[in-house]
């Protein structure tokens, strides 16, 4: 299985930015789909982001559509979810996950631990 450790989570002002990073180790993630979901105080996990193996394909949940980017660099076994334009709605913890196929199909076989996003207004 492999394992994944985010990073970059942190306290930012409303309106401003953060990437976060997802480093996988154990094995290549080359040939997985990945993904970025959250989980609001108190709230169940949500879907943010997902990205096909090759990054050709992406997907984005509506209410981050057009402030968020997913992306990710096989060489490195590395994903990244660039967030612009900030708010107070986007505070959670941020986990990144590895999808069972090579495109996106929500088929979850490995999370991380999660990194924590808080937005001040």
């Amino acid at each position: 299985q492999v394992q994944l450790v985010e990073s970059g989570g942190g306290l930012v002002q409303a309106g401003g930015s953060l990437r976060l990073s997802c480093a996988a180790s154990g094995r290549t993630l080359s040939s997985n789909a990945m993904a970025w979901f959250r989980q609001p105080p108190g709230k169940g996990r949500e879907f943010v982001a997902a990205i096909s193996w090759s990054g050709a394909r992406t997907y984005y949940a509506d209410s981050v559509k057009g402030r968020f980017t997913i992306s990710r660099d096989n060489a490195k076994n590395t994903v990244y979810l660039q967030m612009n334009s900030l708010t107070p709605e986007d505070t959670a913890v941020y986990y990144c996950a590895a999808d069972e196929t090579n495109t996106w199909r929500g088929r979850i076989d490995s999370w991380g631990q999660g990194t924590r996003v808080t937005v001040s207004s």
